[in-house]
């Protein structure tokens, strides 16, 4: 976002900010490339921010079982097909550190989430959200020559039912990490993009065209009623929110035979854990991952009855895996 050049944010804006340029280009899109539908057995990941999502959909992508959006889709997701056939950029496999100077390395080639172009465009428009999705899938498994999708969106933890119901064979993940190491990193990154958007507009406007608003200048909390912290610059506010999403989570979906709860703990410490995750999802190739733990050293001033609460939360949750 940072070294993007002034075509390129133009370009970004042009795609994106308009919703009629958005609907214009899927259905175009739709109109000129027509992909054979397989089956549904499609994979996809969704927690709380700072759990583990990115690294574990690198994880998962290795398997080259999967297609999934990438940046090199960017700007025009909705139409992946015709971009790939416009696009001058070339592939690329030079490796940067990506926004949230975090560690984690990505290139033009690199999976990512950009899914939420889609349901901000189209889930409150039309009624036929559910064969709109079943063909936007079809368009990226065929440009990339796959059966199977693989999506990462942090945003589709208020939508599992939804995509329960278009792809009932598909396989759910919800990672979650322990909590105050959570919650740390969460108000880290919120703090730290909005002071990089206030120096870079772009990097405001880019994350709102992506539907980005789990942290950071753009922010709207899931749950905004009757809480108790709501200063979303003091550490309870993050452990809050992860004590009240993930417990809706757990009691709405501990049952459901095709969403799984993914302990991120659990898959930096046991190789085991990790290949019975790629059997849970039908990867016939076994392989292992350096899946990394970063602990940090908390010495804000929090809330230890909420922390409490998030702790005993993350032992219910740990039983599920």
């Amino acid at each position: 976002m940072n070294n993007y050049s002034w075509m390129q944010q133009k370009l970004h804006q042009y795609a994106l900010s308009s919703k009629f340029m958005r609907e214009a280009a899927f259905d175009l899109e739709s109109l000129t490339t027509k992909p054979i539908r397989h089956n549904d057995n499609h994979v996809f990941i969704s927690g709380i921010a700072r759990s583990g999502t990115t690294i574990l959909l690198n994880a998962i992508y290795k398997s080259n079982e999967f297609a999934s959006l990438s940046y090199k889709d960017m700007p025009f997701v909705l139409a992946p097909n015709l971009w790939s056939k416009l696009s001058p950029f070339k592939k690329d496999l030079d490796l940067i550190e990506r926004a949230h100077g975090d560690g984690i390395e990505v290139s033009k080639e690199s999976p990512e989430a950009f899914e939420e172009v889609f349901w901000m465009t189209f889930y409150d428009s039309r009624s036929s959200i559910d064969e709109m999705f079943r063909t936007y899938v079809s368009l990226i498994n065929h440009k990339y020559q796959k059966y199977r999708y693989l999506s990462k969106n942090n945003q589709n933890i208020k939508r599992i039912e939804v995509i329960s119901r278009i792809f009932p064979n598909s396989k759910i993940l919800i990672p979650f990490r322990e909590p105050l190491q959570q919650a740390y990193s969460l108000l880290y990154q919120h703090k730290r993009f909005i002071n990089n958007s206030n120096q870079n507009k772009f990097i405001s406007n880019y994350m709102k065209w992506i539907g980005h608003t789990e942290f950071g200048p753009n922010y709207i909390p899931m749950y905004k009623n009757g809480i108790d912290y709501n200063d979303d610059m003091n550490i309870n506010h993050w452990i809050e929110q992860w004590c009240l999403n993930y417990q809706s989570s757990l009691d709405s979906f501990k049952d459901k035979k095709n969403i799984h709860f993914i302990c991120y703990e659990k898959l930096c410490e046991s190789n085991e854990y990790w290949l019975n995750t790629l059997k849970i999802l039908d990867i016939k190739e076994k392989y292992s991952f350096p899946f990394k733990t970063a602990i940090k050293e908390i010495s804000l001033d929090y809330d230890h009855e909420f922390n409490d609460k998030a702790s005993f939360i993350y032992s219910e949750l740990s039983k599920y895996t």
